[in-house]
């Protein structure tokens, strides 16, 4: 090789080595509109080795050319040649070198000239400047100058179109830019018309709520002046009507001071009368001492003058007010009581005498009667002598009856101190105890029915020592140690009052009240005690027995042990008297034939239908009294005739005969022409009984289905 082709190889080994020629390039880079030296931020320069060759240039003589002008064909080829080569080799170097410098100093020129007038069409700046003519240059290097003419020519048609394209893409970036910022500027212009409406709205809002509030203040306004006006409407109409009341008070005060005015002079009218009566007469003369006339007759003639007094007032002109009134009308009472107590005194003084006179009329019958009495039992001892027939109960029922009497007198001892409270906690529990014990039994009717269980069940319970609701507050005889003792004897006596009043009034309420006394029998054997002692207490002829007058007991005294009542009147009627034995001889004869019919306990009743026979059987073995024999022995056998007919059957029969032929006789006998109803009504039983042979059963058992002992 050459030297002079190894320096040019050198020299284009250098410019690849070169910054600028490792610039990477592409075919198709300017397809994407990218800057050929994009890449490239130095400065142009040669590379030192480029120095060494223009100093070896530099320092060959400058003649050669006029070698090369000579055109001398002496030459040799091999010199003509590499001297050739060497002048090419150099002027190629150069020009590169003045090209380079050229095209560096044109790009400065073409960026200021680009600053400084931006209008300027491009296509002046990057034009390329002609190449500097070489005088002479051999056909290789023309060829390759033509070479790098025509790359340097594609090159810089590349750049153009690359400019062309990124100006093209940077007026297409600035279209799209100015559209985006109009359509920016229109959405802020839209922004700006909806915040000015949005303001103009809120404005508006703002007035129409202040004119709505306008709106309600004057209504409220209007409101209060229609309330102040209505106000004082009312108050205009309360001032009218306050005149109306005023008006008619004042004529109603008329009205009253007349109406008190005429009262007053009906009352001073009514005193004057009534002091009339006042003055002594002959009746009042006699019935009552002078001094407690001149009492009232005094009395009278105050109360007068003060009526009196009332009145003068009122003659002035002025209505009597209410205190004249109410003095008056005291006035008036007290004369009317006045009158009264002078009425009551002398009725107490009449029924006094009356009294005395009937005392001494009775205490005269009684005498008779007695006398009439010791006569019947002188000669009922005369015929019992004859005839076998006692005048008093036997021995054992006599000790039986006294037995139970001692027994109640005991329980009736053991709860003193609760019949008698110190404290007011004891008087409560005793009045609770009381109704306790009492008003279940009241509550006995003869269409109780369901409810028999029910006052049973509380009885049972009270008896037991549970708590029971009486009044609307619990009761226990838990509460008290001797309050049992007090219900028994409660108990028992309340069921043998029902027998005397209300069994007495109505004959079938017997068996309602009979069951639960049975019932109650059965459970506490202490209150069928308690029955039967009070039952005799009060009808000994349920035992029967006939108690004699002893000697120094006051006729009163035997009668209430006969089983009348003797009261401040007197003795009881005889009808009355025969009405209540007849309902406790009821009452007796329903207990002894009914048992409790839901009891659990099995056996005989504790007091049954053999007791009722052994009553008959000493009647019919005792003298007859007049009157009281024939009417129990008619309710006894009425009651319970059914009964002991089914039980005893033949003897029954034979008992019932010999009554009617060997002892109604002497019934007939004893009682007098005045006393013979109840002897009728017995006499018509027994024949109606004997011919029908049978008893029929009593009307309230029929009803009750209750069960039998």
């Amino acid at each position: 090789m050459m030297p002079s082709e190894s320096l040019r190889w050198k020299t284009l080994e250098a410019l690849r080595n070169s910054k600028k020629g490792k610039i990477s390039f592409g075919p198709h880079s300017w397809e994407r509109s990218e800057d050929i030296l994009g890449g490239y931020k130095e400065t142009i320069s040669l590379s030192p080795q480029a120095g060494l060759v223009l100093d070896r240039l530099g320092s060959s003589p400058l003649q050669t050319s006029c070698f090369l002008d000579s055109g001398s064909g002496h030459s040799s080829p091999g010199l003509s040649e590499q001297t050739t080569d060497s002048i090419v080799s150099r002027e190629s170097v150069s020009d590169i070198h003045a090209q380079a410098l050229q095209v560096e100093r044109e790009k400065n020129l073409s960026d200021e000239a680009k600053d400084e007038e931006p209008g300027t069409d491009d296509s002046e700046v990057s034009s390329p400047l002609p190449p500097p003519a070489i005088s002479l240059l051999s056909p290789k290097a023309m060829e390759i100058t033509g070479r790098i003419f025509k790359i340097e020519k594609e090159y810089r048609e590349k750049a153009q179109a690359a400019l062309r394209q990124r100006q093209e893409m940077q007026e297409k970036f600035v279209a799209e830019l100015v559209s985006s910022g109009s359509e920016q500027l229109k959405r802020f212009e839209e922004f700006m018309e909806l915040k000015r409406r949005q303001e103009f709205q809120s404005i508006r809002d703002m007035m129409d709520r202040e004119t709505k509030e306008s709106i309600g203040r004057q209504e409220k306004l209007k409101e209060e002046q229609r309330h102040r006006m209505k106000i004082l409407n009312l108050r205009l109409r309360e001032a009218e009507q306050q005149r109306v009341r005023e008006a008619e008070l004042e004529r109603q005060r008329q009205a009253e001071g007349m109406e008190r005015l005429r009262n007053l002079n009906t009352i001073q009218e009514e005193i004057l009368q009534l002091n009339q009566l006042l003055e002594p007469s002959s009746q009042t003369k006699s019935d009552l001492p002078s001094t407690s006339l001149s009492s009232y007759s005094t009395r009278g003639n105050q109360l007068c003058s003060q009526v009196s007094e009332v009145v003068r007032k009122t003659a002035e002109g002025a209505f009597p007010s209410m205190e004249d009134m109410t003095a008056a009308e005291r006035a008036l009472h007290e004369m009317r009581a006045l009158i009264r107590l002078l009425q009551e005194e002398v009725a107490r003084v009449q029924e006094h005498k009356k009294g005395e006179e009937e005392a001494l009329k009775k205490q005269a019958e009684l005498q008779v009667q007695q006398e009439a009495q010791k006569k019947a039992a002188q000669l009922a001892k005369e015929k019992a002598r004859r005839k076998g027939l006692q005048n008093s109960a036997e021995d054992t029922t006599l000790r039986w009856y006294k037995d139970l009497q001692d027994s109640a007198a005991q329980c009736a001892q053991s709860f003193e101190q609760l019949n008698s409270p110190k404290d007011i906690q004891t008087k409560k529990l005793k009045l609770e105890l009381q109704k306790a014990a009492n008003i279940p039994i009241s509550q006995i009717a003869s269409n109780s029915g369901s409810q028999l269980r029910e006052i049973f069940d509380k009885i049972d319970k009270l008896l037991a020592g549970r708590s029971v609701v009486s009044g609307g507050k619990s009761v226990s005889t838990s509460q008290h140690p001797q309050a049992l003792d007090f219900v028994s004897y409660k108990l028992a006596e309340k069921f043998v009052k029902q027998g005397e009043e209300e069994v007495a009034s109505h004959h079938e309420a017997a068996f309602p009240i009979a069951v639960v006394a049975s019932g109650i029998w059965e459970l506490h054997p202490r209150v069928g005690d308690l029955i039967l002692a009070h039952l005799h207490k009060k009808c000994p002829y349920a035992v029967p027995h006939y108690p004699p007058m002893k000697d120094g007991t006051s006729v009163e005294e035997y009668q209430k042990i006969l089983g009348y009542r003797v009261e401040d009147s007197g003795i009881e009627g005889q009808d009355s008297f025969l009405k209540r034995m007849s309902g406790m001889i009821r009452l007796y004869a329903a207990v002894i034939q009914l048992r409790w019919p839901y009891g659990s306990k099995q056996g005989s009743a504790p007091h049954g239908l053999n007791h009722g026979w052994r009553w008959l059987a000493q009647m019919l073995n005792m003298e007859p009294l007049a009157d009281i024999t024939a009417t129990l022995l008619f309710d006894f056998l009425e009651v319970c005739g059914n009964a002991l007919m089914k039980q005893y059957q033949s003897q029954f029969w034979k008992l019932i005969l010999m009554l009617k032929e060997e002892y109604f006789p002497r019934i007939e006998a004893a009682t007098s022409s005045g006393q013979m109803g109840s002897v009728i009504r017995l006499k018509q039983f027994l024949e109606t009984s004997l011919q029908r042979g049978e008893i029929k059963p009593p009307n309230g058992q029929l009803s009750s289905g209750f069960w039998r002992s």
